[in-house]
């Protein structure tokens, strides 16, 4: 800026002089005394007098008046006066009666001059005046000018340097000497990281306005939009944060309920060099938790019972080996006949007309705990079942059918013939699945066994989840679940699950 600010005061200095010059020449000429002078037998003894003492008092470097063929009548040096004028620009103020501003090389050096030529009455040219500034002149004063525009600059530069380096050393103790891309490449994997997360993560800063919140922590408070800088009262439970930044301590697994929903809390206080700046919450619907605890606990309950299907088929093999070395063959054949009988019944069904491996699974893990138990366990000859659809998960069918023939097992324990019926169709629009057992049946209670934690069992254990599980596991499929005592007494649990999720085409029904 201080170049092109010099460079523009230059040139406007070069044109003020020349224009000065050229008013200076333009009043000269009009001057009676100096038109007069050309009639008399010599007018350098008026003119030049005239023209010295105007070139003093405007501090013109030389005042020049000349005739029609160049000759001079004036100058500062007298001994050139009548010697022809220098320069070879008179030409159009002369021949063309034109004013105008020139540089030329005259007698006294380079110059900027200003041309004017002299009128007689009658309007004819009768001679010139030249007004003019040395260049050398021009160019000291622009270099006296810039001169104090440079120091005025390079102090503003200095404080400038100061400022900026004091500046920068706020700014990287605000960023903890961070780059700039540094913090962009942060900004941009604390996005991605708050997306990501399951857990639902609130910031506010110490007078209790939000600075942050993530998708997750939008859906778990059913809030839209924008809540940057808006209050936290009123959209999260705000005098547990309040509690943590006045106490400054953190909060871990804090079980609160805000609205419809049970939320597991975790909060800590944010500081900076002037104490807590603010609270940074995370929080977890413990519903999602629970089902997650309840899931393992049925893969849990899963292996045991494909463990008790390996104990129950080891126990078998000892035996047979037993009546081997006693040499009760016909025994021995007996127990083989009536075991693969037993098993080629059920097999046949569960490999041939039950599809879906899911499934497969969980009934011969079902199987095994029955027989373990001394519990006949049917599976209905009529039963068919396709590959499930993508949305009808192994967690799901372990919680639904997990927990409803663990029912109906526990149910038939005190019977003389206990026995728990299993079948499963795919006809229509619903997977339908019906578990049905010989115990003592439901009596007015129905209506609570889908509490959490009812049961009608004596235990010192905590109980009355399994039921309630299965029901919340059949509605996140949009299902249902039926309960009703049976006609030869016991109870049948009757579960719809739809083929597909509302609104989603679902994959191929195979």
């Amino acid at each position: 800026m201080t170049g092109f600010y010099s460079y523009m005061e230059s040139k406007q200095i070069e044109e003020n002089r020349g224009r000065l010059a050229l008013e200076i020449s333009k009043t000269i000429s009009f001057i009676p005394d100096i038109i007069g002078a050309f009639e008399t037998s010599d007018p350098a003894k008026t003119i030049q007098p005239l023209a010295e003492k105007i070139r003093i008092e405007t501090g013109a470097e030389f005042v020049v008046i000349g005739n029609k063929d160049g000759i001079r009548f004036s100058h500062p040096s007298a001994t050139k006066i009548g010697l022809k004028m220098t320069g070879g620009d008179n030409d159009r103020a002369l021949k063309k009666g034109e004013y105008y501003v020139s540089e030329a090389e005259g007698s006294l050096g380079p110059s900027i001059r200003g041309k004017s030529p002299i009128l007689n009455e009658q309007g004819e040219i009768i001679g010139i005046v030249s007004v003019g500034f040395l260049l050398e002149d021009v160019h000291q004063q622009i270099i006296d000018k810039i001169f104090k525009v440079f120091i005025v600059s390079f102090f503003a530069l200095l404080i400038s340097l100061v400022g900026s380096i004091f500046l920068g050393r706020n700014i990287r103790r605000d960023t903890l000497g961070l780059e700039p891309y540094e913090i962009a490449n942060l900004y941009k994997e604390k996005n991605a990281i708050l997306h990501a997360v399951k857990e639902g993560i609130l910031a506010i800063d110490n007078q209790g306005n939000i600075t942050m919140m993530n998708q997750r922590a939008k859906r778990l408070l059913d809030i839209h939009g924008t809540v940057r800088n808006r209050k936290v009262d009123g959209l999260f439970p705000s005098n547990y944060l309040y509690e943590v930044i006045k106490s400054g301590n953190s909060q871990t697994d804090k079980e609160m309920v805000w609205k419809d929903k049970t939320v597991i809390v975790n909060c800590t206080p944010i500081f900076n060099e002037n104490g807590i700046k603010g609270v940074v919450a995370s929080f977890r619907d413990k519903t999602e938790i629970e089902q997650m605890l309840n899931t393992i606990s049925e893969v849990k309950r899963y292996s045991e019972d494909l463990r008790a299907q390996t104990h129950e088929f080891t126990n078998k093999l000892y035996v047979l080996l037993g009546l081997l070395q006693l040499g009760e063959y016909k025994e021995a054949v007996d127990m083989i006949q009536s075991e693969t009988q037993t098993l080629q019944v059920q097999h046949s069904v569960v490999f041939n007309q039950i599809n879906d491996t899911k499934v497969q699974a969980i009934l011969l893990g079902k199987i095994g705990r029955a027989s373990e138990k001394k519990i006949k366990f049917e599976i209905n000859a009529d039963s068919y079942l396709a590959i499930l659809p993508s949305h009808i998960t192994l967690s799901n069918l372990i919680v639904i059918l997990g927990n409803l023939i663990d029912n109906a097992i526990e149910a038939v324990y005190d019977c003389e013939t206990p026995t728990v019926s299993f079948f499963a169709t795919d006809i229509g629009d619903d997977i339908i699945f019906e578990i049905s057992d010989n115990g003592k049946g439901i009596g007015e209670e129905t209506s609570l066994l889908f509490e959490r934690g009812y049961t009608s069992k004596n235990s010192a254990e905590p109980r009355g989840f399994g039921l309630s599980n299965a029901e919340e596991a059949v509605i996140e499929l949009n299902g249902i679940i039926e309960v009703q005592s049976s006609q030869n007494g016991g109870t049948v649990f009757t579960v719809y699950l739809p083929k597909k999720v509302q609104g989603v085409d679902d994959v191929e029904w195979n």
